[in-house]
């Protein structure tokens, strides 16, 4: 199996170190044409505008997007979260749309106000620790989105087809469960 990890912007290396522990072939995608070396992608935490805007400025925007569409596994944490989600509810920027929620930016506070916590996420035997850095918040989702996981009355992460999103960092613990997850999505 061969995941890519969207290397346009964000903690990408984090994630790649995460799944190549896992025995994956890991490809840092950064052009369009590398989405089809992969069978599925992760778009790390970073800064979703920039992220935006550096993958329409390579032509990779688009592409992701019909090949999610198509049924492409993609796992988003934190600002991959944001790219992915239907809409924005605090600042205006585009999205590729392709799960079903509504989120907040920045919700959980600034990076000062980063956080860890233990929460329970759905099929898992014992709790998992989650770790919330300027996290964006699910404030609505669609009767298709299945919730897997929630914080505080709010889902963190969530799942619609083939589209895993998190609004914590599961690549900064050393726990593989979440991207285990994500890699049976992919199977």
């Amino acid at each position: 199996m061969k995941i890519g990890v969207s290397g346009i912007q964000g903690d990408f290396r984090e994630h790649k170190v995460m799944l190549e522990r896992l025995g994956v072939e890991v490809l840092v995608v950064r052009k369009p044409e590398e989405l089809d070396e992969v069978e599925g992608l992760v778009i790390p935490g970073g800064e979703s505008t920039t992220m935006i805007r550096i993958m329409k400025m390579v032509n990779l925007y688009e592409k992701l997007k019909e090949k999610i569409l198509s049924g492409f596994p993609v796992f988003g944490t934190c600002a991959g979260m944001i790219l992915l989600s239907k809409e924005v509810v605090n600042f205006k920027q585009d999205s590729l749309g392709v799960i079903d929620i509504k989120v907040e930016r920045n919700a959980y506070g600034r990076q000062v106000d980063s956080f860890e916590t233990d929460v329970e996420i759905k099929g898992f035997d014992k709790s998992y620790r989650a770790i919330f850095i300027r996290a964006p918040k699910v404030v609505d989702y669609g009767n298709d989105v299945e919730v897997l996981s929630i914080y505080e009355d709010a889902p963190i992460l969530l799942r619609q087809k083939k589209v895993l999103v998190a609004s914590f960092h599961p690549e900064l613990t050393e726990d593989t469960r979440v991207h285990e997850y994500f890699l049976s999505m992919v199977k």
